[in-house]
């Protein structure tokens, strides 16, 4: 043991000479799934495996590397995502070299308010190892989370974890990701034993068995497979192989002429078969254990080098025509800012994919995305809440730069002599407000910047004011992010402050076409203001937006103030007509008006916008939109009628039941409104034996005779 003691430590104080990897060598991966699955227990197995740490830190002890947030600590959630570096070395008889690799992971939360975490590592990683519960298999935000990696086209590998623990069931989770996930995956390992009997697996693609004796053992035993497993093991290896022929014309020729492909050919084969997204193989076990190093020799194997990508495309923003980038530090620089984290040492800290070229410390960048230049402080490599200064870092590079003041979460930054615009990242609307005001007058200036910070560094938390209550607003994805936030203000900033309830985020819309002018002419003793136009505003498809056009023809309004019209309108529209809600997905067209020569000006038609579209929305039949969850909850067969009849009176859509493991699973769609406090309320019908996930699914009309309260409540009730 105290040789692997001093090896591990030697590990950890060489990681600047370690940086010397080559780029083939470099994996940057992330650990996904639905909360609770196991990815932080995986990561931290990781980190003993490699030798980043000597003890394997505990979730429920509060003792984990990853999740270094107090509240995280004690919550035993993940809160933000952590970025950190270690090395394997893989042995031979691989699809890859054998030798000294670095792993760039990061660990993300499973929790659907911090869904922007995920959002943002998966726009950013090239590979990602996706953890399910081996009691469940595929539950809701595993889907969520898969849908992520498919708009990014990360490949992935899949691990089935948690196998030791009752109700562990193999087959019933690989059907549910045959099923839920509509994934080509197919098993590379078996479990030897399941529940309490599970011991080790059996390597389908080797045909051995790797055994261990305890949770605590770091090496595993190599030997024949049990003769009771053998049978099923020959099954699973021609699935395999069957599965792998349907992209791989190498292994299908073998396959349909009666020969078995050798280790290494079907490495490289399912290894293809990864990198291009056809297909996923499976892993299974307990990730406490020593099994994780067949999963890291699966992430060496099977995962991308940033070598195996196609170059990455962007767009010339002076030309505005498609250029491309070679993954490699002779090619320009090129990064995405993809989190700005606020540390109390270092300032402010935005970290950086590296795609292409190189960086160094003190380097001039120019921001694509806001046209400006910045220049690189310092640079550092992270290992979670922990920082290493570093002079330059490389394509293929995950780091963080002190020094950027304004460049922020989706932004390019490159080369100032070969611009170029990456994908930005998309992130969901926020369904969920609350009023927030400080407890002193002294906490009023703190309280502002704190909540700048914050917004900063979450790209789903709004804040606004309400021009008629004077209370500052703040939006997000759920009632526990804005929980979090409030709480990291008093801690982090010594911001005390008072919440008032959440209020959902409901929006306004209109259902018809309807006409609306807007005039506003002042005379006084000088010169006067004048102001008049005439819009048109249509309905257009949920989640289709805003869409402002100018129709004036023969100069009816000068050019110039078609702009301020704009502006007017949009104003109007985020402050709500209706209820003080935000307009959406409307088209708003402008196709008359007139000027006056000498008093028409930018202020008078953005009045005059402001005024026409609120008198065309009311006469276009206006409705108010509330978030509508998918909702899920686990529950024992006993509670089912309770919990369905509770969901049904909180206006929820019941869309069918199914069993998973012990548990009977009820699928249903319901109004946020209606979902405030809801944990409580199922725990008491249940008596504590049941939960329930829930995440946005659309928007939809509220019925009239609540919005008729909503709008009363308001106060700008007025006849349309």
């Amino acid at each position: 043991m105290a040789e692997v003691q001093k090896k591990k430590s030697a590990m950890v104080m060489t990681v600047t000479k370690d940086r010397d990897v080559p780029l083939e060598r470099i994996r940057n991966i992330g650990i996904i799934a639905h909360i609770d699955a196991g990815k932080t227990t995986t990561t931290e197995r990781i980190l003993f495996e490699t030798g980043k740490t000597y003890k394997q830190g505990s979730v429920d002890e509060g003792t984990t590397v990853t999740d270094w947030m107090a509240q995280e600590r004690e919550r035993g959630i993940t809160i933000v995502s952590a970025a950190i570096t270690t090395f394997w070395d893989l042995k031979a008889t691989s699809s890859v070299e054998s030798g000294h690799y670095r792993v760039n992971i990061i660990d993300t939360p499973g929790h659907i308010d911090f869904t922007a975490e995920v959002e943002r590592s998966l726009r950013v990683l090239d590979g990602a190892v996706m953890v399910f519960d081996g009691r469940t298999g595929v539950e809701s935000q595993s889907e969520t989370v898969w849908r992520q990696a498919d708009k990014y086209s990360v490949p992935r590998i899949c691990v089935l974890n948690k196998l030791n623990l009752i109700g562990a069931d193999f087959e019933g989770s690989l059907k549910s990701i045959h099923e839920r996930l509509g994934a080509n995956a197919a098993p590379i390992v078996l479990p030897i034993g399941v529940e309490h009997d599970h011991r080790g697996i059996v390597d389908l693609v080797k045909m051995k068995a790797f055994s261990y004796k305890a949770v605590e053992d770091n090496a595993l035993t190599e030997g024949e497979i049990p003769s009771d497993l053998l049978e099923s093991a020959k099954k699973y290896r021609k699935e395999l192989i069957e599965k792998v022929s349907e992209f791989d014309d190498a292994t299908l020729t073998k396959y349909l002429e009666g020969q078995e492909p050798t280790e290494t050919e079907l490495k490289q084969a399912i290894r293809k078969g990864v990198i291009k997204g056809k297909f996923f193989p499976i892993f299974g076990g307990d990730n406490r254990t020593a099994e994780v190093q067949l999963i890291l020799d699966g992430v060496i194997e099977y995962l991308p080098s940033p070598l195996d990508l196609p170059p990455v495309e962007g767009v010339n923003p002076k030309t505005g025509e498609k250029e491309t980038r070679e993954r490699k530090n002779e090619a320009p620089f090129s990064a995405l800012a993809f989190k700005v984290m606020t540390d109390p040492h270092v300032g402010r800290l935005v970290y950086l994919r590296i795609y292409s070229g190189k960086i160094s410390s003190g380097q001039v960048v120019y921001n694509s995305t806001r046209q400006n230049q910045e220049r690189i402080g310092k640079l550092v490599l992270l290992h979670a809440d922990q920082r290493e200064l570093i002079d330059s870092a490389f394509a293929g590079e995950i780091v963080a730069a002190v020094g950027i003041k304004d460049t922020t979460t989706g932004d390019t930054v490159c080369d100032p002599g070969f611009p170029i615009h990456l994908e930005s990242i998309s992130f969901p609307e926020p369904v969920i407000s609350l009023a927030i005001e400080p407890a002193t007058k002294s906490d009023q200036e703190k309280m502002g910047i704190a909540l700048g910070k914050l917004s900063d560094e979450d790209p789903t938390f709004r804040i606004k004011s309400n021009p008629e209550t004077g209370q500052t607003i703040i939006s997000g994805m759920g009632e526990l992010q804005l929980e979090v936030l409030v709480d990291r203000m008093k801690r982090e900033f010594g911001v005390v402050a008072t919440t008032g309830a959440p209020q959902v985020a409901y929006k306004e819309t209109i259902k018809k076409i309807a006409q609306g002018e807007g005039k506003y002419i002042r005379q006084t003793g000088g010169r006067g203001q004048y102001g008049h136009c005439l819009v048109r505003v249509e309905p257009r498809g949920r989640g289709e937006g805003f869409l402002f056009k100018s129709e004036i023809k023969g100069g009816a309004i000068p050019s110039e103030f078609i702009s301020p019209i704009e502006k007017g309108i949009k104003e109007k529209m985020e402050n709500g007509i209706l209820a003080g809600f935000p307009m959406v997905d409307m088209g708003v067209f402008v196709y008359d008006g007139s000027f006056h020569e000498v008093d028409s000006s930018e202020i008078a038609f953005k009045i005059a916008g402001s005024l026409a579209v609120e008198e065309a929305a009311r006469r276009a039949d206006m409705v108010l939109l509330e978030p509508i969850m998918k909702v899920e909850v686990s529950t024992p067969e006993e509670f089912m009628g309770d919990v369905i009849g509770d969901l049904s009176s909180k206006r929820a859509q019941i869309q069918g039941t199914e069993k998973r493991g012990t548990m009977t699973v009820i699928l249903g769609q319901a109004p946020l409104a209606e979902l405030s406090g809801y944990a409580t309320k199922l725990r008491s019908i249940s008596q504590g034996r049941a939960s329930y996930y829930m995440e946005p699914s659309h928007y939809e009309e509220v019925p009239r005779n609540i919005a008729e309260q909503i709008v009363a409540k308001s106060g700008k009730a007025q006849a349309s």
